[in-house]
C-alpha cells in the first residue's frame, strides 16, 4: 500500500478506452469543472475488490455534488478482456459510475500507472492532486474529494466520512495472521509448484501431489493441461490442492470459455469438509459450482488461524484455476 499526494500533472484523456459501459467516452474537457476520481481496477482483483465499499459509497454521497468517478477497467487475465464478462461483473458488484475499458493498456500508460487498484484524484481544473495504490487510505482521499470539492464551489457537502461496514469478499483481510500471498497457477509467474513429474507445459498429463506440502506450496493430482496463465482440468475428478496461512482463501477460476458448461466442484479443509469455514461460495459440505469467470471465495475460517491443507476437486473437465488469493 502507497499513499501520495500533491502531484501537479493534469489528468490525461481516455481516448486509449476499447470501451465504455455506464457512458459514453468521456474526455478531460467534458469533465471541465467537475472533481474526477479514476479509478484503475480489474474485476477479479480482490485488492480492488476490498476498496469497492467506499468506492460505492463516494459515488452516492458526493456524485450529486460534483464527483465523477471513472473506473478503468485494465485486464489482468484474458478472460477479463471480454466486455460481457466486465458488464456481467460491473451489474453484479453495483459498479455504476463510468467504466473505460483499457485492454490495450492505453489508458493505463497515459497515467504510468503499475497497480491495481489505483486511486488519481484531479481538481476541477484537471490537475491531479492526491493518488493512492493498494488498499486502504480511504479517510485521506475522502478528506481530499471534500477538500476539492469545496474548492470548486460544491456547498452543503454530507458531514463526516462515509460510514461503510464491508462484508463478505469486500471485508479487509486479516493481515494480523496472514502468511500466504498471491500466487498464479500458471507456469509463467508461479512459484512453489511441488507435484511430482514437475510442468509439462501446454499440454495434457497426469499430475501427482506429495503427501505433505510445506506452507505455499501447490500441487495437482489427475489430468491437467498447464498453460502460460493456467492449470486446467483435461478430465473429470481433477484436483488441486495446497498448503495455506490466513483466514480466507480466494480462488480466480471458471469455465475455460464464457458460456461453457457449468463445473462442479467439492472442496475439503485438512481432508474434511469445511463446515463454519466455508466462504461465500461454497456451502458447509464442500461444495459449489464454477459458473462463471472469476474470483471464489472458498474458505473463510472463524479462528484460530494456523496451517490448513485446501484441495479443490473438479468433478467434470472444462474448469481453469488462474490464481490463489488470501485474507
Amino acid at each position: 500500500m502507497k499513499r501520495k499526494e500533491g502531484r501537479m500533472s493534469r489528468l490525461p484523456p481516455f481516448e486509449g478506452a476499447t470501451a465504455w459501459l455506464n457512458s459514453g467516452p468521456l474526455t478531460p474537457e467534458e469533465l471541465h469543472g467537475k472533481v474526477v476520481l479514476v479509478d484503475f481496477w480489474t474485476y477479479t482483483c480482490i485488492n480492488w475488490l476490498r476498496t469497492l465499499p467506499y468506492l460505492r459509497a463516494w459515488w452516492k454521497r458526493y456524485h450529486g455534488h460534483g464527483l465523477e468517478i471513472i473506473g478503468v477497467h485494465t485486464p489482468e487475465f484474458s478472460f477479463e478482456l471480454d466486455l460481457a464478462n466486465v458488464r456481467q461483473s460491473a451489474r453484479a458488484m453495483e459498479v455504476t459510475w463510468p467504466i473505460a475499458q483499457d485492454n490495450d493498456y492505453a489508458v493505463w500508460e497515459a497515467f504510468a500507472n503499475h497497480y491495481w487498484p489505483a486511486v488519481y484524484l484531479a481538481d476541477a481544473e484537471g490537475h491531479i492532486r492526491h493518488y493512492w495504490y493498494g488498499e486502504g487510505g480511504y479517510g485521506e482521499t475522502e478528506r481530499e474529494i471534500q477538500r476539492l470539492l469545496k474548492a470548486s464551489g460544491a456547498s452543503a457537502l454530507p458531514p463526516g466520512l462515509a460510514n461503510v461496514h464491508p462484508a463478505g469478499i469486500e471485508r479487509s483481510a486479516d493481515f494480523s495472521t496472514l502468511k500466504s500471498q498471491e500466487n498464479y497457477l500458471g507456469y509463467q509467474k508461479t512459484y512453489g509448484f511441488v507435484s511430482v513429474t514437475g510442468v509439462t507445459p501446454d499440454h495434457a498429463a497426469h499430475y501427482d501431489a506429495p503427501l505433505e506440502l510445506a506452507r505455499n506450496d501447490w500441487a495437482l493430482k489427475g489430468e491437467w493441461s498447464i498453460s502460460s496463465e493456467a492449470s486446467i482440468t483435461a478430465q473429470p475428478e481433477a484436483r488441486l490442492v495446497t498448503t495455506f496461512h490466513a483466514r480466507d482463501l480466494n480462488l480466480v477460476m471458471g469455465p475455460v470459455k464464457r458460456g461453457a458448461k457449468q463445473v462442479p466442484f467439492r472442496v475439503t479443509l485438512d481432508g474434511k469438509p469445511p463446515g463454519d469455514a466455508h466462504g461465500d461460495d461454497v456451502s458447509p459440505d464442500g461444495h459449489g459450482l464454477a459458473a462463471d469467470q472469476r474470483l471464489y471465495q472458498l474458505i473463510r475460517q472463524p479462528g484460530p488461524i494456523r496451517d490448513r491443507r485446501f484441495e479443490i476437486e473438479f468433478i467434470d473437465k472444462g474448469a481453469q484455476a488462474l490464481c490463489f488469493t488470501f485474507g
